[in-house]
């Protein structure tokens, strides 16, 4: 996949997803229809979506107690949501960027303006950061 142009969610789960196990273009694949805010919905960030993903691979299900996983996993998103919002005031992405990429005009507009170099790499680069604080070991 050299010189595929990842989405957000790609981004994220791509660069982590091999500390969990999970392959790199099985990350790209998996992440692929996340980008835009859901297919380009506007919905949920992609580096957002991606972040959950990953802190979903964090936690093992055990047969002996799989909720536990679970429960940990949903505590680690809130806690990620709240450092999230605090940065950027939404998770969605057509808050985040300002242009609805569902319409041929946002995703021409967004591109014309830039938007996928210029403000993206900033909420991937925070999901990032705010993961390294939730996967240390505590």
């Amino acid at each position: 996949m050299a010189g595929h142009r990842t989405n957000c969610a790609q981004a994220i789960l791509s660069t982590y997803g091999p500390d969990f196990g999970l392959e790199r273009d099985m990350a790209l694949t998996i992440a692929q229809g996340f980008g835009g805010g859901m297919a380009r919905l506007g919905r949920t960030c992609g580096a957002v979506s991606g972040a959950y993903m990953v802190l979903g691979l964090s936690q093992k299900v055990t047969a002996a107690n799989p909720r536990d996983a679970l429960e940990i996993t949903y505590q680690l998103i809130r806690e990620f949501n709240r450092s999230f919002e605090t940065l950027h005031g939404s998770l969605d992405c057509r808050e985040l960027i300002g242009y609805d990429l569902g319409t041929l005009d946002g995703l021409a507009e967004a591109r014309e303006k830039g938007v996928f170099i210029t403000v993206c790499p900033r909420f991937v680069r925070d999901a990032a950061q705010i993961l390294e604080i939730l996967l240390r070991p505590q």
